[in-house]
């Protein structure tokens, strides 16, 4: 009994790291061990998930990167019951949460477009098929149900229309038929019309004549068919020209930085109050020739002034049927920039050519050119129309189109933008067919 006795007290030396015969009196009462949170049903953060406890912590500001288990999250966070947040409570700052809250309300009234055609596949099969012809991005203009987009997201092959448009709503189990309400291939604009009882609420529309380089803008689209993507950029220039889908300059073009690509051609272009500012178009791919189509930091958008004016034709008369002068007038920016130099402080639209026997030309407008000397002459530049004042491009074509063909409206300009030159001078507005064959 003396030998077990002498070999337990041995053992008990060895795994204690007492020295064998040490007096009781000596011995250190050892630091007890922590022990493992345990997880019980009982508490009641044990009801929330690992990403619950987690975002709890990181709002009282608690440290828990040393936490193994859900258990130990739990207990850290009944030690920090009490504790208040830190300075900075939430991860986002006010510009990113700017972002986000836009992106949320937005995005539902953003469409996913695809289209299809027939076709006859096999030249041994006569029958023809509904084959994909392309797809695209979309924004639910009014309560009624329009969609505006690009023409050339739904003009097909060949250029026709084709047979059958699908609009995909974002919350929506099914895709709805679209009917083409009206195309404007010059403008790069189309109007599709699709029936719902509830439909998400349109996207604001904010004007592009104040536009900023600098300013934020927001890009929201469906690129290679990744549906609702957002991209972020800034107004990188004002006043581009690119080439509609019917052959056609558009001018004033929206251009910037934020990352367009192949799918998002008719998505809205916002600004950082969500307000259309725009509708993307196009984009600057050098490598298109060789397949390697993609952004490089340079994309288009069509000015939402000249958006609005072409879509509310569409919706009325299903088509563009608009009265001119016959002429071609500078953008607000270059105009703006051109008086500034000058240190000329006028408000204007300023004639940049005049088309030979349009009405403007018969009543005499003079358009801007260069003497034989290279010098810059300044042509007329108008600040009235039937009474309105008109400030800038758009209080021009508004006056115009609001009148019919045929109309005649008098028109106040400076003659060669000199203010001590007012003159008033009367038009006979023409429809484009009808200026085409003078």
């Amino acid at each position: 009994m003396a030998a077990l006795s002498t070999l337990l007290l041995v053992q008990s030396s060895f795994f204690t790291g007492v020295p064998f015969g040490t007096p009781v009196s000596k011995l250190t009462p050892r630091t007890p061990r922590p022990r493992r949170a345990v997880l019980t049903a009982a508490a009641p953060e044990a009801n929330l998930s690992v990403g619950e406890l987690k975002k709890l912590l990181s709002d009282r500001g608690v440290d828990f990167r040393d936490c193994l288990e859900k258990a130990d999250l739990v207990q850290r966070l009944k030690e920090s019951s009490g504790r208040r947040a830190p300075a900075v409570p939430s991860q986002l700052l006010d510009s990113e949460q700017r972002v986000v809250s836009t992106f949320q309300r937005v995005s539902p009234s953003v469409a996913f477009i695809t289209t299809s055609q027939l076709a006859v596949e096999s030249p041994l099969n006569f029958k023809a098929m509904e084959v994909p012809a392309g797809s695209g991005t979309g924004f639910v203009w009014d309560e009624a149900g329009h969609v505006v987009t690009n023409y050339h997201v739904i003009a097909g092959r060949g250029g026709g229309a084709p047979p059958r448009v699908k609009v995909r709503l974002q919350g929506y189990a099914e895709a709805f038929d679209a009917v083409v309400k009206g195309v404007e291939p010059d403008k790069d604009i189309a109007v599709l019309k699709i029936e719902s009882g509830s439909l998400p609420a349109p996207v604001a529309v904010g004007t592009s004549s104040d536009l900023a380089v600098g300013q934020t803008v927001l890009a929201i689209g469906n690129p290679f068919g990744l549906d609702y993507t957002l991209t972020t950029g800034v107004v990188s220039a004002l006043g581009r020209e690119v080439d509609g889908a019917g052959g056609r300059p558009i001018k004033g073009c929206i251009q910037t930085d934020a990352a367009i690509n192949p799918g998002n051609s008719g998505g809205p272009l916002l600004d950082s109050s969500g307000r259309l500012i725009g509708v993307n178009t196009a984009i600057y791919a050098p490598g298109a020739a060789a397949g390697a189509a993609g952004n490089v930091g340079i994309g288009f958008a069509i000015p939402v002034d000249t958006v609005r004016r072409v879509v509310n034709e569409l919706i009325r008369y299903g088509a563009v049927v608009r009265p001119t002068l016959g002429i071609n007038v500078a953008d607000d920016q270059t105009t703006r920039g051109l008086f500034a130099q000058l240190r000329l402080p006028l408000e204007g639209v300023l004639v940049m050519s005049v088309a030979p026997r349009s009405p403007a030309a018969v009543a005499g407008l003079q358009p801007t050119a260069r003497d034989s000397r290279g010098q810059l002459m300044l042509g007329d530049l108008v600040t009235e129309v039937g009474g309105a004042p008109v400030r800038q491009v758009e209080d021009l074509l508004s006056a115009i189109e609001e009148r019919r063909v045929g109309e005649e409206v008098p028109l106040k300009v400076l003659r060669g933008c000199d203010p001590q030159r007012e003159q008033t001078l009367r038009a006979k507005l023409v429809s484009r067919e009808q200026l085409s064959k003078l």
